[in-house]
């Protein structure tokens, strides 16, 4: 059985339904969202976002099934970045 698609809500208001298992960072592109990277390889925090007030490495991460039906993406500040 497929997992449904999660609806997920964007800093710049969008929202798109993705399946669980998706990159982020194609996620967010297909938001309109660009996240910034450095190492793509989790290392860096370049491309921090908060999921659901978790913080998580795009780069490296997937979009996971959620409990709650929805997530909410905030675009992480690092003052280095």
């Amino acid at each position: 059985m497929t997992p449904a698609p999660i609806p997920i809500h964007w800093p710049n208001g969008r929202l798109t339904l993705e399946e669980p298992g998706c990159d982020w960072l194609v996620a967010a592109r297909n938001a309109g969202i660009g996240i910034p990277t450095g190492c793509l390889g989790g290392s860096c925090g370049a491309c921090e976002i908060e999921v659901n007030q978790q913080v998580v490495r795009a780069c490296i991460a997937t979009v996971p099934a959620s409990r709650q039906g929805e997530l909410r993406v905030e675009l992480a500040s690092d003052p280095y970045w």
